[in-house]
C-alpha cells in the first residue's frame, strides 16, 4: 500500500453512516448545482488532434485487487474508439492516476487531472469513500465523474454519473432472492466505510418489511486481515446456519471466505451472498474457496450475447487469455462508450450539453441493453450467480428486463417516496415524487 489509510477520513467517511439521516441529509445538501456551476462549462485541453481525458483509480494498495481491471476495461474502450475514428475526429488521450487506495490522494489526483491536465471527463473510483471524497471537487468545479461501481444509493449528483448498480437493481433483489431460497436469519459483515454500512442500513430494513431478521452485523477496517473475531460471532449467532451477507471490499476478502472454510462453516448451512466479489477477485481468493457461494451484479462473464462474446474476446486478445471480465469492468467499458456517445450527439465536449446529450441515450451492453436515465444511472438487468469449480459464475436467477434504477431508498424512511430527475430543473437531485 503506498500511502496508510487516514484514520480521521475513516471516522468521517466510514462512520458518516452511523446516524443515517445525517448522510442522507448531508448527500441531499450536495445535490443541487450552484447557480455559478451550472453555468461554467470547462472545456478541455489537448492538442488539436486529442481529447483529454482522466483515469482515476487504486493502482496500489488493499482496493488494487479489484481496481486494476477496471482500469484495463476503460483503456480498452479508448483504444478501440481511436481504432474506429476516435471522437469528434479526435482520439482519446488518456491521463491514468493512481488513488493508491487512499482517500485524500483519490482528491489530489482528481483535482490534478481537472486543473492541470484540464481533461473532459474523468472515469473512476470504486470505493463510495473514494467517490465522496471527489465528488465536491466535481461539482464545485462543474466538471464529469462517470463511476462504474454498485453503490449504496442515497445520492444523485449533478455532476456524476453511475453506471452500476443502485441498491434496487442488485443489494434489494439479492434479499428478496435469498428470503425465498435460502433462509430468514442474515448475518451481515461488512468493511468499515460508508458503502457497507449504508447498505446495511437499507438490509436491516428491507428484512425487517419482509419479515426477516438481523441476527448480527459487524464491520472490518479497509484492508485488514483479522476474520477470526467475525467468524466466531457468525457461529455463535447462528449456530444451526444462515445467511451471511457479504459487503466486505478489497484483499479483506481473501482471509475472510479462507477462514470461513477452515472453521467448518460450509456452504450448504452457511450461504453467503458477496456485492463486491467478482470474477476478478474469485480468481484471487480461489474459487475452492468460493465454490456452491453467491453473488450478485448486473453483469457476469458468462452472459450470452453476442456483444459479451465480443467484449470477452477483446479483453482477453489486449491483456492474455487468463484473464477474466467482471461487472465493474463491463460498467467502466460501457461508461467510456456512452460518454462517446454523448459527446456525438453533442457535438461538444462542452460539461452542460454533454450532460443533456446523455439522457435516454440507449447502449447493447455486454450485460444486455442499458438506458440512462434523467437521474443519471442506468436500467439495467438484475442477476445472482452462484461461484463454479472452474471460478466462473452460473447464473441461478435474472430479471425478465432491465430495472430502473432507484437512487433514494424506498424502504429507509427518511428518503422514501423521493426521486431524482436532472432533466427537470424543477426537480433536480431530489425531489417528492
Amino acid at each position: 500500500m503506498a500511502r496508510k489509510f487516514n484514520r480521521r477520513n475513516f471516522l468521517i467517511y466510514g462512520s458518516a453512516t452511523f446516524g443515517t439521516s445525517f448522510l442522507l441529509k448531508a448527500c441531499a445538501n450536495n445535490s443541487q448545482p450552484s447557480k455559478e456551476s451550472s453555468t461554467a462549462f470547462p472545456v478541455a485541453a489537448g492538442n488539436n488532434n486529442t481529447i483529454k481525458v482522466g483515469i482515476l483509480h487504486s493502482l496500489s494498495g488493499t482496493m488494487a485487487i479489484s481496481e486494476k481491471s477496471v482500469a484495463d476495461a476503460e483503456k480498452l474502450a479508448i483504444k478501440e474508439i481511436n481504432a474506429s475514428g476516435g471522437v469528434l475526429g479526435k482520439e482519446i488521450e488518456p491521463i491514468v492516476e493512481d488513488g493508491a487506495s487512499n482517500w485524500d490522494i483519490f482528491r489530489e489526483k482528481a483535482t490534478k487531472l481537472i486543473d492541470q491536465d484540464k481533461v473532459a471527463v474523468v472515469f473512476g473510483c470504486w470505493t463510495s469513500a473514494s467517490r465522496k471524497n471527489v465528488k465536491p471537487i466535481f461539482e464545485s468545479k462543474n466538471q464529469m465523474l462517470w463511476y462504474p461501481v454498485q453503490y449504496e444509493g442515497q445520492e444523485c449528483s449533478h455532476n456524476i454519473f453511475y453506471t452500476g448498480a443502485a441498491p434496487n437493481q442488485q443489494i434489494e433483489p439479492a434479499v428478496d432472492w435469498l428470503l425465498k431460497n435460502k433462509g430468514k436469519q442474515f448475518f451481515l459483515v461488512g468493511s468499515d466505510y460508508v458503502f457497507p454500512r449504508t447498505a446495511n442500513t437499507i438490509i436491516k430494513a428491507q428484512l425487517e418489511a419482509k419479515g426477516g431478521e438481523t441476527v448480527g452485523e459487524d464491520y472490518l477496517p479497509l484492508g485488514s486481515t483479522e476474520v477470526t473475531p467475525i467468524i466466531n460471532k457468525i457461529k455463535q449467532t447462528l449456530p444451526k446456519g444462515g445467511v451471511i451477507f457479504n459487503t466486505l471490499n478489497g484483499d479483506s476478502n481473501v482471509p475472510f471466505f479462507r477462514q470461513l472454510q477452515g472453521a467448518g462453516l460450509r456452504v450448504d448451512k452457511y450461504p453467503t451472498m458477496s456485492v463486491s466479489i467478482a470474477e476478478e477477485e474469485v480468481k484471487a481468493i480461489g474459487a475452492d474457496y468460493l465454490k456452491g457461494h453467491y453473488a450478485t451484479w448486473n453483469y457476469f462473464m458468462t452472459v450470452d450475447t453476442p456483444e459479451n462474446k465480443k467484449f470477452v474476446e477483446a479483453f482477453k486478445k489486449e491483456y492474455g487469455n487468463t484473464r477474466v471480465t467482471n461487472d465493474p469492468m463491463e460498467a467502466a467499458y460501457v461508461g467510456v462508450y456512452l460518454w462517446k456517445q454523448s459527446v456525438e450527439k453533442a457535438d461538444s465536449v462542452d460539461m452542460g450539453k454533454v450532460r443533456a446529450a446523455a439522457y435516454n441515450l440507449i447502449f447493447l451492453a455486454p450485460e444486455g441493453k442499458v438506458t440512462m436515465q434523467p437521474n443519471h444511472h442506468l436500467s439495467k438487468i438484475v442477476r445472482i450467480g452462484e461461484v463454479r469449480e472452474d471460478g466462473l459464475f452460473k447464473i441461478v436467477y435474472a430479471t425478465p428486463g432491465p430495472v430502473d434504477p432507484i437512487p433514494w431508498n424506498q424502504f429507509v424512511k427518511e428518503t422514501k417516496g423521493f426521486g431524482c430527475d436532472w432533466s427537470d430543473p424543477t426537480k433536480g437531485g431530489k425531489y417528492k415524487v
